[in-house]
């Protein structure tokens, strides 16, 4: 998306300080890694949203949204990847997760029937919960540390691009 395109959509600095509703916050909110773009914030937003996408735990924003603090990384991004995780792809996304976790700790992966119940969530959950989390765990690790890795390389590359596209201009005139 081009620069003027996205600054034309999100809020000015300026405008983020005038919303009474984050006044309550404090300053640390209009850091500026948490709401500009660069190699750095970009990189750890991809590694915080996909770390926290394959939690499975209420409230994954709000998590993402915390660890971008934290780490002091773009919140938006963060924010908006843990959505990779929504109603539709979760099933295969945490039975991934279950089978990577089985493998590790040696555990015969079970035919899983599932059933949005409590009744369910109390007695077949109770046999797959350990490769679950640890999957889980893994796989957030991975795929977030894969995400930080391309991030950060395909904006070196853009940048080393548009330094050899400059040097050529610059050689013509």
């Amino acid at each position: 998306m081009p620069k003027k395109t996205l600054q034309s959509i999100v809020p000015s600095p300026a405008k983020i300080r005038e919303l009474k509703s984050l006044q309550v916050l404090g300053d640390w909110i209009y850091a500026g890694n948490l709401w500009h773009i660069n190699r750095y914030s970009a990189s750890m937003a991809f590694f915080v949203g996909l770390f926290v996408a394959f939690m499975p735990i209420p409230g994954q924003m709000l998590a993402a949204a915390v660890m971008a603090i934290l780490f002091k990384c773009n919140m938006p991004l963060s924010v908006g990847l843990v959505w990779i995780t929504n109603p539709v792809t979760m099933p295969a996304i945490y039975f991934l997760a279950y089978k990577v976790g089985a493998i590790i700790i040696d555990a015969p992966v079970q035919a899983l029937d599932f059933e949005l119940s409590f009744y369910w969530l109390t007695h077949s959950l109770v046999n797959v919960w350990k490769p679950f989390l640890l999957g889980c765990l893994i796989c957030g690790l991975f795929f977030g540390c894969l995400g930080y890795f391309v991030i950060s390389q395909l904006w070196r590359w853009r940048v080393a691009y548009h330094w050899q596209q400059r040097k050529k201009r610059r050689a013509q005139l």
